[in-house]
């Protein structure tokens, strides 16, 4: 995008990304407190738009033929629109001037802001100025554009991959297409030459409607979203956003992480907490990890799959009074709901995107000496326990309680090997997304659990239906180790139906799982500082119990930087979210943002005014939802959801679906070293150990300090790692099955250990102090079982000699030096050793001698025709190639 100006007009051009088709925005400057923007239909050339510029440089200057400050300036020159905005003066356009890519899915560039730029759009001949525009503009900028906000061009971020690729499937007939093409697009210069423009060569593409409760700047675009072409509207997300590469044998497989944090009823920690009327819960954020093969970017021929889960405040009315200067505040309920009122809006939501089951996993505590978390348990237990009465048995809301700060305290329980057993149970009723059908490995060596898989079954792959929802008090420490052990489970599944791994089950201390640790400690930071002003204070090793001792001054200052925020600074934030997201608005008269004593009222909008339908006590769900589930509604073939889609017919040679042009730009100048595929995070390169002759499988089990980051880490990286293995030495030893079962007797249903449960505590290492130094025993010559998984010494089985003879007399056969000696061979000699059937076009194929492969004849033609064209004799053109060439120059220029 290119913002000029003058001193009545702005105008905004941009442009498709290979520079070849250009829209032009046209903004009125002297309307001084309303904005008027005319849309120009027309879509110019390269050439067109800079004759268009010239010829407005060149009217507006003082005098013909000279160059100064009145004429057509550039002001900036940015890569999308955020929206517009009004407090109490004009209008400004907020720009976004810098990007970063974060990932790639499907070759669907992921971009994060890293800056942006306000511009005032009325001219300041007609400004009307105001003294509370100033505190406005700086409550607005207090929320940082430039920190966690993504984008795509191409790809919707607030809605999932698997609702992404549903939709692309739907049959066309059913949609509504877009037929309207103005004169300038119909236009053909080869309408004279009597060749057909019909046939093959159309592509359809389906655009949908976002998700508007992951989208932060929908209010900022409301203004202008009926007036302009729907190109120049850029949704946003705000969470999380990372990419790892998974290098199986060479073999890239991205793992991402999208995470989108709600925008209705949107906080910080104590200000907000609970629900509103409207049924939408405090720091609600939908993580998707999504795992595909990057050798194949097509969508259509990938191998692609998604599984998402969501964290969320608890759903009832209730808050926590901070004026008391208390760590931890009392929990009060604000109203009675003794019908589950807010609960019902609340799920009724989570039904229509995810479908059934529901499954809720609580994680607050249940025993306490003064009553405190407990009374959001009891109260969540009685809504869910009144909603289930009225949905079918089959589409109940599956609750699921467990104390994990009970189990975290106690040292006879492994609080990650109790999370693997629900994280099992979970991911078996919700299934996962996969747009392949099964392997036929998984046919011919069928896995008990792939055979008990939940979701739903269809000729393309697999459906999620159904999502966890986790929550504790904050929804952050223990939530996100909750969903890293769901993810890894499920992560398990992914790459088992990928084909990747011969059984859907991941240990510790590998370096896919390192790898994605990683991945989640990154998403729980980026999350627990937007909503609680802090990093996690207690992350996946905490609960491993292998932290080292110098994690714990780190996460006293987590806990005292969090205190400081929630008391200090969250109540600005506050504002500045409300204002940004559209809460409150600016109004002459009024009261100011700042003058509010709460903003209870923004958020409820019953308090303000009666609501003149009620919902059914009973029938809680939307009308149609339960007709479908356990599918999603919001994902079904029905009218409701075809008017959300517009489909829009392609050439198949237009920049816009070309996936090649898209992800390898070849018309831009880039450097080797910044291309974003070296730049992300590489199995290979930082979790594979360095020592020569290690496993290169990403899939097998490490020692704790065998990683690439400590192998060629500084000396702090190595002290480090062996207070990692000093604590991990003293950890206690890992429950067994009896003590596991005798201290969770008095335990709810879901907490007991299945049989045969593995410990996926790490093995503790063996350390030997010597003096003041600390020594690490290690094997400078490793034996021959570390490196080729055999020990050479002992002594090979008879059936083993006897491949191996065999293997050494059909060498001998074959490959003989002396010529003469083989026509005595018989073939019955070598039939009796083994029979070999050649596979390649090569009649004699080995290291003496290679003839050949024979060529057809047209290959031949092909291989001339080449030649003579490069000597310069060109062969005339034939209809085909003149009908390739006209589309190009169509599609091209005009």
């Amino acid at each position: 995008l290119f913002l000029f100006f003058l001193n009545q007009r702005y105008f905004l051009v941009g442009s498709n990304p290979a520079e070849t088709k250009y829209r032009v925005l046209k903004i009125d400057r002297t309307e001084p407190k309303d904005l008027v923007i005319i849309d120009d239909k027309h879509v110019y050339t390269q050439q067109e738009v800079r004759e268009l510029l010239g010829r407005l440089d060149l009217g507006n200057r003082t005098k013909i033929g000279q160059k100064g400050s009145s004429g057509l300036s550039r002001a900036v020159s940015a890569f999308g629109v955020v929206g517009f905005v009004r407090f109490l003066e004009g209008y400004y356009i907020v720009l976004i001037t810098k990007r970063r890519k974060m990932a790639d899915i499907g070759g669907h560039a992921i971009y994060k802001i890293e800056d942006t730029n306000m511009i005032y759009i009325p001219n300041d001949s007609v400004r009307v100025t105001h003294p509370d525009e100033a505190r406005y503009l700086r409550i607005f900028q207090n929320v940082d554009l430039s920190s966690n906000f993504y984008f795509s061009y191409s790809y919707d971020l607030s809605h999932s991959l698997q609702y992404n690729l549903t939709v692309l499937r739907m049959p066309l007939e059913t949609l509504k297409p877009e037929t309207t093409q103005t004169r300038q697009e119909s236009f053909d210069i080869f309408e004279d030459e009597g060749l057909s423009t019909q046939g093959g060569s159309g592509v359809f593409g389906i655009c949908s409607k976002p998700y508007e409760k992951y989208v932060w700047n929908a209010k900022l675009l409301e203004v202008v979203k009926n007036t302009v072409h729907r190109d120049w509207l850029l949704y946003i997300i705000h969470g999380f956003c990372g990419q790892s590469k998974l290098l199986i044998y060479g073999r890239p497989i991205y793992v991402t992480l999208i995470a989108r944090r709600s925008s209705k009823f949107a906080g910080t920690r104590f200000l907000k907490r609970g629900a509103n009327c409207e049924g939408d819960v405090a720091n609600e954020v939908e993580t998707e990890q999504i795992l595909y093969d990057a050798s194949v970017m097509s969508f259509s021929a990938g191998s692609y799959s998604s599984y998402v889960q969501v964290r969320g405040s608890v759903p009832l009315y209730w808050s926590q009074d901070i004026s008391t200067m208390m760590p931890k505040p009392p929990i009060t309920l604000d109203q009675a709901d003794p019908f589950a009122h807010v609960a019902a809006l609340h799920f009724d939501q989570m039904l229509q995107r995810f479908g059934s089951p529901i499954i809720i996993l609580n994680l607050v505590k249940e025993r306490e000496k003064r009553k405190h978390e407990r009374i959001l348990s009891e109260e969540l237990v009685a809504a869910v326990t009144y909603l289930n009465q009225f949905l079918p048995p089959e589409h109940a809301i599956i609750y699921i309680p467990w104390d994990m700060a009970k189990y975290t305290k106690s040292k006879l329980c492994n609080v990650l090997d109790r999370l693997n057993v629900i994280a099992e149970s979970v991911v078996k009723k919700t299934g996962f997304f996969v747009n392949r059908p099964d392997s036929y490995c998984s046919i011919l060596r069928p896995d008990e659990k792939w055979n008990e898989l939940g979701g739903c079954v269809v000729s393309t792959g697999r459906l999620q239906t159904g999502v966890l929802r986790t929550n504790c008090v904050d929804c952050l420490d223990r939530t996100n180790t909750a969903q890293f052990m769901v993810g890894k489970c499920a992560l398990a599944y992914q790459l088992y139906s990928l084909g990747l791994i011969d059984k859907p089950n991941l240990q510790f201390d590998t370096d896919a799982v390192r790898l994605f640790e990683e991945l989640y400690e990154d998403h729980g930071d980026t999350l627990s500082l937007q909503y609680g002003g802090s990093q996690l204070v207690h992350r996946v090793k905490t609960y491993r119990k292998i932290a080292p001792w110098t994690q714990h001054s780190k996460d006293i200052m987590q806990t005292l930087s969090r205190y400081y925020s929630n008391a200090f600074s969250d109540a600005d934030r506050q504002d500045s979210i409300n204002l940004f997201l559209g809460v409150f608005k600016p109004t002459e008269g009024k009261p100011h943002l700042w003058e509010l004593p709460t903003d209870f009222y923004l958020h409820h909008k019953n308090t303000l005014s009666l609501s003149q339908t009620r919902r059914s006590y009973t029938f809680w769900w939307t009308t149609g939802v339960l007709k479908h589930l356990p599918l999603p509604f919001d994902e079904v073939t029905c009218a409701e959801n075809r008017r959300k889609l517009i489909v829009k017919r392609f050439h198949k040679c237009e920049e816009e679906i070309d996936i090649h042009n898209e992800f390898f730009r070849p018309y831009e100048l880039s450097s080797f070293d910044e291309t974003f595929c070296l730049a992300m995070t590489n199995s290979t390169r930082d979790f594979m150990p360095k020592n020569v002759g290690i496993d290169p499988s990403p899939f097998t089990v490490r020692k704790p300090d065998e990683t690439g980051k400590s192998v060629l880490g500084n000396k702090s990286n190595r002290e480090e790692t062996v207070l990692q293995r000093k604590t991990a030495a003293s950890a206690p030893p890992p429950p067994s099955e009896e003590a596991v079962s005798s201290s969770s007797e008095d335990d709810s249903g879901t907490d007991k250990e299945e049989e045969g449960a593995v410990s996926q505590r790490s093995t503790p290492v063996k350390v030997t102090d010597t003096g003041d130094n600390t020594k690490i025993t290690e094997n400078v010559v490793q034996s021959t079982k570390d490196v080729y998984g055999v020990n050479l010494s002992d002594v090979p089985s008879e059936d083993d000699l006897t491949i191996y003879a065999r293997f050494v007399q059909l060498g001998q056969s074959q490959h003989k030096q002396d010529k003469s000696s083989q026509q005595f061979c018989s073939k019955h000699q070598l039939d009796r050793v083994i029979n070999l059937v050649p596979i390649s076009s090569f009649s004699q194929d080995n290291i003496y001698e290679v003839q050949p492969p024979r060529v057809d004849r047209k290959s031949v033609e092909i291989f001339h025709a080449h030649m003579q064209a490069g000597r310069g004799n060109m062969q005339p053109l034939g209809k085909d190639d003149f009908l390739m060439y006209r589309e190009y120059i169509r599609n091209r220029y005009m």
